[in-house]
């Protein structure tokens, strides 16, 4: 018959279908470390939260006795016979367990940004290698001094200054959860501007601005960072003027520290170690 195809033709036909049905080569290479990095970071992540929950066993125990470590500040100020309060059923056991799980969160970070690096590490640079790992280490230590910054010398001129302005009749029972909250808003806050100096570091090294142009800045820094003090320190006077200098000094020691780096880059070596290791 006419319409019937020879065989030749019949099994060119079947090939091209079957071409056309499984994927092509490169489309599997595609894939392939896609599934690779997908699984990396899956191995990462439960490296990251296996090291979390080894923190917070032992942490969940101790936690009533870290929560009266953490409201000494507090307890040492209130007046003869007072206390604090818990006005809601589970907040004897909800806020000191919240509070170990913060603590095993701040003890792990060195543990889970290393997981991070781990992870990002083969797609960089050399260079930009050289910069991370310190960086990362930098940042940490910046976090943990501005957490003891808040707790030994913030703290209790903050509690000293509420209490000196409570009206007569008035009696101090702050509620347990309440005090948690506020006491990690402000740690939170104060680590944060304690990261100043790598800020700077990150944005002298990625071209932005340079350490000359920073030190020019100098005066409008000065009035800006007793602006950001009054506006995210407690409201006495003693603690934002603590909160404005610490952050002046972080600024100083950033351009210092971000000269020193430039100097190791050296000129031109954008140029150089181009390639992944």
């Amino acid at each position: 018959m006419a319409n019937e195809l020879e065989p030749d033709e019949a099994e060119s036909e079947d090939d091209a279908a079957s071409e056309e049905s499984e994927p092509s080569e490169e489309s599997k290479d595609h894939e392939q470390p896609l599934l690779t990095h997908l699984l990396e970071l899956r191995m990462r992540l439960l490296w990251a939260m296996a090291g979390f929950v080894v923190v917070l066993l032992p942490l969940a125990v101790f936690a009533r006795q870290f929560y009266h470590f953490l409201a000494e500040p507090l307890l040492k100020l209130l007046p003869h016979g007072s206390s604090m309060i818990a006005t809601q059923v589970a907040s004897p056991f909800v806020a000191p367990l919240k509070l170990a799980a913060v603590l095993a969160l701040a003890i792990s970070l060195p543990w889970v940004l290393y997981q991070i690096w781990a992870f990002v590490a083969p797609g960089l640079y050399k260079n930009e290698r050289k910069l991370v790992v310190p960086l990362l280490a930098t940042s940490t230590l910046l976090f943990y001094l501005g957490v003891a910054f808040a707790y030994f010398l913030v703290l209790p001129r903050v509690f000293g200054f509420f209490l000196s302005v409570t009206p007569l009749g008035v009696a101090v029972m702050t509620d347990i959860n309440q005090y948690l909250d506020f006491v990690l808003k402000l740690f939170v806050a104060f680590g944060v501007v304690f990261e100043t100096p790598v800020a700077i570091v990150l944005l002298v090294w990625t071209g932005f601005v340079t350490p000359k142009k920073l030190r020019k800045q100098r005066p409008y820094v000065l009035v800006g960072v007793f602006v950001i003090a009054a506006i995210i320190a407690p409201p006495d006077v003693l603690s934002q003027i603590m909160l404005a200098v610490s952050m002046y000094l972080l600024y100083e020691v950033g351009i210092i520290w971000a000269g020193w780096m430039l100097r190791l880059k050296g000129p031109g070596s954008n140029d150089k170690e181009q390639q992944p290791g």
